[in-house]
């Protein structure tokens, strides 16, 4: 589309002809460049366009492999915290049985009863309530024995039931024990 200049003889070359070729040329160069820049900016929007998509593209797979990373980075924190959670536990309940076996020793050296005591004497007390009970209610039941053992006067008789009906424990043994079953109901409660 470029029109080719055609040699003409320069001694007949006039100004006129001159101006009129380079005005051509000039419209020409303009033209060509026009058409460059709609050429580019028709290519340029697609050139845009296949970018962005493979930016996308790529985008999406980083994403992707940085939520993996991201997954396997909890997943080992999180074991490791389990790890170290079950570790200290046991740490821990091993050094809370040597602090009550400790504990323990020292109650027994000073004469303190435990607990396993305390059920004991406990489970004593109730059987001998229940033999005292049934003593009872036979003694309800025979009313012949009660009045023939009532009828005969005795000297005795009234220490040995006043003995029976107070047992004859000192007020500081008394202190002393009670004391000792508080010691040992706050270190059961513990």
């Amino acid at each position: 589309m470029v029109k080719k200049l055609t040699k003409s003889k320069p001694a007949k070359a006039t100004g006129a002809q001159l101006s009129g070729s380079v005005r051509d040329s000039a419209q020409q160069i303009w033209q060509a460049g026009l058409g460059a820049l709609s050429k580019a900016q028709a290519e340029g929007t697609k050139a845009i366009e296949a970018l962005v998509k493979e930016g996308t593209t790529l985008q999406r797979k980083t994403q992707a492999a940085a939520e993996e990373k991201i997954s396997e980075a909890t997943s080992k924190m999180s074991n490791m915290a389990t790890d170290i959670t079950s570790k200290a536990t046991g740490q821990w309940d091993k050094l809370e049985s040597i602090f009550e076996d400790r504990v323990a020793k020292a109650l027994n050296k000073l004469g303190v009863p435990s607990a396993k005591d305390i059920n004991a004497l406990v489970a004593r007390i109730d059987e001998l309530n229940k033999s005292v009970q049934k003593l009872s209610a036979k003694a309800a039941s025979t009313p012949k024995v009660a009045a023939k053992t009532a009828a005969k006067p005795t000297a005795k008789a009234p220490k040995v039931a006043d003995s029976a009906a107070k047992p004859t424990i000192k007020p500081a043994t008394k202190r002393a024990v009670a004391r000792k079953v508080k010691v040992v109901a706050d270190t059961a409660q513990a």
